[in-house]
């Protein structure tokens, strides 16, 4: 019948029949199998059944099963047919019709659907009838695709309960679904714009877009010629510094630059964190970019060259690696280009920004909106033209941006989610344990490629981990990925049912944010139109009150992601991938649902593992239980008792938790503590609380774990105290003592009459002060710590909205005076980290030095050019050598490249403003001081995370579960004790290994033949701290005459070999004295250059006062010279990298060992 011999038609019933019969006679299952060779696999008839267009739920329903069991049995041969040919439609059928016919369990049967967030949609009313309308809602498109995914995963699970491995494939492969879907959501609102189809559902939009683009297209035409005309003329009279426009504007038609303009403006729309608009640079570069690559789409399909495809927008396709062809891309561009590979390489950013200036400018001209409305008084109907698009700047963090802002009726018209790039299924949790790590790119994800490390745009990173995978060096690392990932969790379905009721109630609880915005908006003050300062602040106030609303609905949605995950996965044992950032640190993939956010995600999942809790369990459960409500700088004893005290509560919220008295909710992580009371609750009441069974995982939090390493660091015996290393009756809490201090000055302040101190007194709680004190170590400027506290102010909502700043300003200052020296052995071990990042970041290898003085070298002997401008000191060229990264390696073989770099910014005049542009892939400098700032903290963190892959290796190794939130480990209750001790074992073992010499022996190493110019060393602070740290010089004594500049660095010996070399261009006495002369004539030489101007503008009465210097114009020219004398004095010398190294700190007497014996290191 397939073959056609037969002149039959096969019919649903007669795949019934041979899938029937395979279902009972196949050789591979069958206890009474028989053999044929023309017997076809489920696989081919699912083919067969597609190619003639049968549905198969006409198949699964047909009469020829004996039996439901033999019904289902198909549906089960089919599904994993359809899994291997990834025909997921087809699952999703068969999914659907097994849940019609199926009696097996359902975890979902009686869950209420997930109420999902809405908005307005802009579509349903016209102008007349906003105001008597109320806007229909819609679900955003991302939130509704996620849903729809997630119903073909629960679908998929009915027909495939057991074969987990199949459901994971279609999970990870079903992303194409979800990018078509994606494709059109982006095609139909291209259609309603007017860019797909001829056809608009919008009358409006049908006819703004279609005269804009009739208008632009015969503008740009215009233009055009215009602009080449003009160029022409240039080109004529020998102007080479222009750069040609008309040559990138003719590559494409008019009428498709039109289009493309129009496109790429309204994609942009809301970009960049700018309501109703986009910021001015990214919409020139982004429509430049389009044109690029329309012409060279163009230029692919002329020669048959397959278009490169790519699901992320924006991306270079043509680059040199983009094609697979070679031979055709270089057949085709020799018709075209004399130089044979020019047209597939990129446009600079330059040309793209100034193309797109053109383009854009010509859209803003020609596009207009009629706008239409009634008039209050007269009733009548008004029209007005008014432009579609408005350039114009407004300031963000202090600085003046440019923004093409849309006609708030265009606007309303596009109010609709981002077409940009929706979630990945790869980003869901998994159903089957990852796949080990074995390479930096070979791991995770069954059939999604996932990296080991965020490379955070570096190259570089990817590369150093790269050669170590290739040399076996990062072994144990991906050894303790393999253990986070292959931790099973589960949904707490008991939680999750308190949880769905509170989001479909939408009311505010538990930290999940109301459907409706309940803080209520500011009162316009009645004075507003005479009182300035009444005005100000309503206008504060009513900004704060503008965010928080979006905020509202931005946390609202991010919420309803996590419940519509975890709903689906109810009832799933599930499995979260890890990778790492730069530092080591550890990172669950899936971004929504884990355990590393916040509090209802930490709430919502559990061990799938249960184990019983045992007498030493059932204490950590109430310990837990005290911690998460926020009681927890008692001792252990206190807090048992502390809960037993409040039993009836834990009782109430357990058994009542939104009708009783909500005692839970006060808790500082009110999900957590919900499912601990839950937890507690049943075991109590299960008649053996010892022997029953939990799965709830119990934390171990380190006491400030950056300060713990440092004081095992430094052997800091004080900073052990204050952070729980060293044994002690009670916790310390370092937080509360700087907040008792705080306090304390305030109340002397407020005896003063110090208005802040007023505001502030009583207020001062430990949360306030936490995180300053805790980023202290870690460098934290006043600015920082101001900002800090702001936000803990602003939490408090007793403080008014005005006052937050100014209060913060002045208890910033406060906290960071109280703290002083506090950590005084953290401060000096920061300062070594800090001021060797400085040094490598200065320095340049030793190959590379001729090449960078070799212009120097050329202009000395050349000698001045008249008439040019001389550069006083030649610097540009050796700060651009400066290159080198902070690099190091943590005990565990992991290389961490630190990534900051300076993006250097280009000034590009356009039709429409100047904008700066950066390439983030050239080659650049480093950021010395950002390299230096995060030295220190990203030092702590790569030792934070190897403690915990250590200390989750061994838990592997005895059998212990394990998770971890960086310095929070979790286990179960009953296996507390175990990971305690395993804790303290391997903090132990990392600290005992000598880090910081080994780290010291690692740079010795690494940058041995690197040279730091002496020039760089010259800055006042740098010194100062450099001598204070240890460094010095070794000079002779002929060799210190000419550098006085670095006196305290210096360290003159006959004897010794000296430390400084230097190259041609280093400077003799007299060649010093000359170029001192020139410099110190140059202020005069400019002064007279601006009076000859000013002779033109001013009269004669002006000159007199022209002619007159101030001291202290004087004493800065006086300054300048003294600078330009000091570094014409270094320039040319060099030191050893190696060389000028500050010598370790001197270690305390703290000896890590008696950590054993502190039970509350962690806790």
């Amino acid at each position: 019948m397939e073959s056609g011999k037969e002149k039959v038609t096969p019919t649903a019933s007669t795949y019934a029949m041979m899938l029937t019969f395979w279902y009972r006679f196949n050789p591979e299952t069958s206890a009474n199998p028989v053999a044929t060779s023309e017997a076809q696999s489920p696989q081919e008839l699912l083919l067969n059944i597609m190619d003639h267009n049968i549905p198969v739920t006409q198949i699964v329903a047909d009469r020829c099963y004996e039996s439901s069991e033999e019904a289902s049995e198909i549906i089960l041969l089919l599904s994993k047919a359809a899994v291997t040919l990834n025909l997921s439609k087809v699952l999703m059928e068969l999914g659907q019709a097994e849940a019609m016919g199926s009696q097996a369990f359902d975890p979902l049967s009686d869950v209420p659907e997930v109420m999902p967030v809405r908005k307005a949609d802009a579509k349903v009313a016209s102008d007349e009838e906003i105001d008597a309308v109320t806007p229909a809602e819609v679900i955003p498109f991302n939130l509704d695709n996620l849903r729809r995914h997630l119903a073909d995963v629960t679908l998929a699970r009915r027909v495939l309960p057991e074969d987990v491995a199949a459901r994971q494939k279609l999970l990870e492969e079903s992303v194409y679904d979800v990018a078509v879907e994606r494709l059109k959501h982006q095609a139909d609102m291209f259609a309603e714009l007017g860019l797909g189809s001829g056809s608009l559902r919008q009358p409006d939009l049908q006819k703004w877009m279609w005269s804009w683009h009739l208008k632009l297209k015969d503008r740009l035409e215009k233009e055009i010629r215009n602009i080449a005309h003009t160029e022409s003329t240039k080109r004529q009279a020998a102007n080479r510094e222009h750069q040609l426009l008309s040559p990138y504007l003719s590559l494409v038609k008019a009428e498709r630059l039109s289009l493309l303009t129009i496109l790429e403006v309204m994609r942009l729309h809301g970009a960049g964190g700018i309501a109703d608009g986009m910021k001015t640079t990214r919409a020139l570069i982004a429509v430049g970019k389009a044109v690029e690559i329309e012409y060279k789409a163009q230029m692919c399909r002329q020669n048959n060259i397959p278009i490169p495809a790519s699901s992320r927008m924006g991306e270079n396709f043509f680059s040199n690696m983009g094609y697979r062809n070679l031979q055709e891309r270089r057949v085709a561009a020799a018709k075209h280009m004399i130089d044979g590979e020019a047209w597939t390489a990129s446009w600079s950013q330059s040309v793209r920004s100034k193309v797109g200036g053109i383009l854009v400018e010509c859209l803003m001209d020609v596009a207009t909106v009629e706008r239409t409305a009634i008039d209050k008084r007269t009733k009548e109907t008004v029209s007005e033209t008014q432009p579609a698009f408005v350039h114009s700047y407004e300031y963000l963090r202090g600085q003046k941006l440019g923004v093409i802002r849309l006609n708030p009726v265009v606007a309303e018209r596009l109010a609709k989610d981002s077409v940009g790039e929706t979630l990945h299924p790869r980003h869901l949790p998994m159903l089957v344990k990852p796949k080990p790590w074995v390479n930096y790119d070979q791991g995770g994800y069954l059939y999604n490629k996932s990296f080991a490390m965020r490379f955070k745009d570096s190259v570089e990173q990817q590369l150093y981990l790269k050669q170590a995978s290739e040399l076996g060096n990062v072994e144990l690392v991906y050894a303790g990925l393999d253990v986070l990932g292959s931790t099973p969790w589960k949904v707490n379905k008991k939680l999750f049912d308190v949880v769905l009721k509170v989001w479909n109630s939408g009311e505010r609880m538990g930290k999940i944010p109301p459907v409706s915005y309940d803080r209520s908006e500011p009162q316009i003050p009645e004075n507003i139109a005479t009182d300035m300062k009444a005005k100000s602040i309503y206008a504060q106030r009513q900004r704060s009150f503008i965010q928080g609303k979006a905020n509202n609905h931005s946390d609202r949605c991010s919420v309803n992601y996590k419940i519509e995950i975890a709903r689906a996965f109810l009832g799933d044992t599930i499995y979260l991938p890890h990778n790492l950032d730069f530092r080591g640190r550890a990172y669950p993939i899936p971004p929504h649902l884990n355990h590393i956010g916040d509090d209802l995600c930490r709430g919502l999942l559990v061990f799938d593992e249960s184990k019983p809790l045992g007498e030493r369990g059932l204490r950590w459960l109430k310990i837990h239980l005290a911690n998460l409500y926020g009681f927890d700088k008692a001792s252990f004893d206190e807090r048992v008792a502390w809960v037993m005290e409040r039993i009836d509560d834990i009782y109430d919220s357990a058994t009542n938790p939104l009708d009783g008295r909500r005692w839970w909710t006060q808790a500082g992580d009110p999900w957590q503590c919900l499912s601990t009371c839950m937890e507690l609750h049943a075991a109590l009441e299960s008649g053996d609380p010892h022997s029953y069974m939990s799965c709830l995982p119990v934390h171990q939090d380190g006491t400030c774990n950056g300060l713990q390493h440092y004081a095992a660091l430094g052997g800091d015996a004080r900073g052990a105290q204050q952070v729980n290393l060293a044994a002690a009756d009670r916790p310390s809490d370092v937080y509360s003592h700087v907040g008792n201090m705080v306090e304390q000055m305030i109340d002397k302040d407020a005896e003063r009459g110090e208005k802040w101190a007023i505001l502030l007194k009583g207020k001062i709680t430990r949360k306030v002060v936490k995180q300053t004190v805790m980023t202290t170590v870690y460098g934290v400027t006043f600015v920082g710590a101001r900002d800090q506290i702001e936000r803990q102010l602003k939490d408090r909502k007793d403080i008014a909205e005005e006052d937050c700043w100014p209060a913060a300003s002045y208890l910033a200052k406060l906290v960071l005076a109280c703290i002083g020296d506090l950590f005084s052995g953290a401060k000096s071990i920061q300062t070594w980290l800090n001021l060797c990042a400085r040094l490598i970041s200065k320095s340049i290898p030793e190959e590379r030095l001729p090449e960078a003085m070799a212009d120097e070298v050329i202009s000395r002997n050349k000698g001045p050019v008249r008439g040019a401008k001389r550069k006083s000191i030649p610097m540009h060229r050796l700060k651009k050598e400066q290159m080198t990264s902070v690099i190091w390696t943590t005990p565990l073989g992991l290389p961490i490249v630190q990534p900051y770099r300076k993006n250097a910014r280009k000034q590009v005049m356009t039709t429409l403003q100047t904008v700066f542009i950066s390439d983030p892939n050239s080659p650049a400098e480093v950021n010395s001081m950002k390299q230096a700032s995060a030295f220190p903290p990203n030092f702590i963190h790569s030792l934070d995370a190897t403690h915990m892959m250590l200390t989750a290796l061994e838990c592997r190794n005895q059998n212990l579960t394990f998770a971890s939130v960086h310095d929070s480990y979790w286990t179960h209750a009953s296996s507390i004790d175990k990971m305690s001790e395993i804790i303290r074992d391997t903090f132990i073992a990392l600290h005992s290994s000598d880090v910081l010499t080994k780290l010291q022996e690692e740079f010795l190493e690494r940058y041995k033949g690197y040279k730091v110019p002496l020039v760089n060393l010259s800055t006042g602070q740098f010194t100062k701290s450099l001598r204070a740290a240890g460094s010095r010089i070794v000079v002779t004594p002929e060799q210190a005459k000419t550098l006085s500049t670095i006196t305290d660095l210096l360290e003159i010996s006959e004897t010794e070999q000296p430390t400084i070399e230097q190259t041609d261009v280093a400077k003799s006495p007299d060649e010093l004295e000359e170029l001192l002369k020139d410099i110190e004539a140059e202020p005069a030489n400019e002064a007279e250059e601006t009076k000859e101007m000013l002779d033109e503008l001013i009269s004669e009465e002006s000159e007199e006062e022209e002619e007159y210097i101030s001291p202290q114009m004087r004493n800065a020219r006086a300054r300048k010279a003294e600078e330009e004398r000091a570094k014409l004095e270094l320039m040319g010398k060099f030191v050893n990298l190696t060389d000028i190294f500050p010598p370790l700190p001197a270690k305390g007497n703290f000896k890590v060992e008696d950590i054993k014996s502190s039970q509350y290191f962690f806790s």
